[in-house]
């Protein structure tokens, strides 16, 4: 059903990746659907945030290779799903790509709708409950990939 899956927060270097890595892993290799990510004020060409990339080491997934980037009408055109970290990153890609707007959901669309937290210059707790509500969000979209 879905084929490209992008998944969108703000620097593309905390969230989005983390939610990128954790759903190729957790759909295993020879998966149909890929899956990418993108930020809305991207810091392009940057890496994971360390914090970002040690928690995803922790739990056995590898983001080594992130290299930020940024959301743009083309991408999110040639998308099938694009899942959002918060209600304001669904408006204004809603706004950026209007055509796009019945493919945008929150990642935590099917736990209740919540805002993940941006764990950015914060203390590793921030990022430890980032990723566990990331973590619930990827867990509850499986099904539907």
């Amino acid at each position: 059903m879905f084929q490209r899956l992008l998944i969108v927060c703000i620097g593309n270097i905390c969230r989005s990746p983390t939610a990128e890595y954790l759903l190729r892993h957790r759909l295993g290799p020879g998966h149909a659907a890929t899956v990418s990510s993108a930020g809305l004020g991207a810091m392009t060409g940057h890496p994971m945030d360390a914090t970002a990339l040690e928690l995803l080491r922790e739990h056995g997934v590898d983001g080594e290779g992130h290299v930020a980037r940024q959301v743009d009408e083309r991408l999110l055109r040639d998308t099938d799903l694009v899942l959002a970290m918060e209600r304001s990153h669904v408006d204004a890609i809603r706004r950026m790509a209007p055509e796009a707007s019945g493919k945008v959901f929150l990642l935590d669309k099917w736990i209740g709708g919540r805002d993940i937290p941006d764990p950015y210059r914060q203390r590793r707790p921030a990022y430890e409950q980032a990723y566990g509500m990331i973590e619930q969000g990827v867990q509850s979209w499986l099904r539907y990939l």
